[in-house]
């Protein structure tokens, strides 16, 4: 498995000049997928107020760095069914979070072309979130326009990462590109 808790895509031709930016914040690995890479940075928030910084004072930087988003859950599978299995219980880790909220689940997949579906992967665990909210007695609803959080997913390979964003986070970190 590799270790990682930060996902990047870059423009093309921009991986030099990205992992310059990036690699005081750890180490930094190409993945087999096309303009994507991986970090394992042992100190997030800093870096994403550090990086929010850089990009205030040079806003070019957004025309290497296509995209940035930490998770805080990983998880490998090897099955789509595996994949539902561990997705849903680490979205439901989440409830919590949510209770009373507006949400969504945005899925970004990277591999299982053809065996993992972005539309019905989020579907399902939307539908989870707002069974166990309901359950809860908490309900949440769905918001794709403006959320109070949105709870992303990431496929890279047979690995998956999760984390959750509230508004206010999604406005200070526009490079999450989320919305």
């Amino acid at each position: 498995m590799r270790d990682w808790n930060v996902l990047i895509t870059v423009h093309e031709k921009a991986y030099g000049r990205v992992r310059n930016l990036l690699n005081e914040f750890g180490p930094i690995q190409r993945t087999e997928f096309f303009n994507v890479l991986i970090m394992r940075c042992s100190y997030v928030d800093e870096m994403l107020t550090r990086l929010s910084e850089k990009i205030a004072a040079d806003p070019s930087i957004l025309t290497h760095l296509a995209r940035l988003i930490p998770v805080t859950d990983i998880f490998s599978f090897q099955t789509p069914e595996e994949f539902q299995a561990k997705a849903k219980e680490i979205a439901l880790s989440f409830v919590e979070k949510l209770q009373g909220k507006s949400f969504h689940v945005r899925m970004h997949r990277r591999g299982f072309k053809g065996k993992i579906s972005t539309v019905e992967e989020e579907r399902m665990l939307n539908e989870a979130i707002l069974k166990s909210l309901e359950e809860l007695g908490t309900p949440g609803h769905l918001n794709f326009e403006d959320p109070d959080a949105i709870l992303a997913v990431e496929t890279l390979g047979q690995q998956a990462g999760f984390s959750i964003w509230t508004r206010e986070e999604l406005n200070k970190y526009p490079f999450l590109k989320l919305t």
